[in-house]
């Protein structure tokens, strides 16, 4: 079981929760609207609080309070 992402912790509001292909909890993982195939560690139990967009994230959405 995936430990809760920071994004959730800070209650972002583009957080989505976690999905898991199959039923092995090894496939879970966090997405969002800027990341719906995995939020990157750095952002999800890192430092990087998203406040700007990684350089290939291909959208611009960051980090927004509920």
């Amino acid at each position: 079981m995936l430990m809760q992402p920071t994004c959730s912790k800070r209650q972002c509001k583009h957080f989505w929760g976690v999905l898991q292909d199959g039923e092995k909890e090894e496939t879970e993982r966090n997405h969002c609207a800027a990341f719906p195939n995995r939020i990157p560690d750095e952002i999800a139990y890192g430092s990087n609080k998203h406040a700007k967009p990684l350089p290939d994230q291909g959208n611009d959405i960051v980090y927004e309070k509920k």
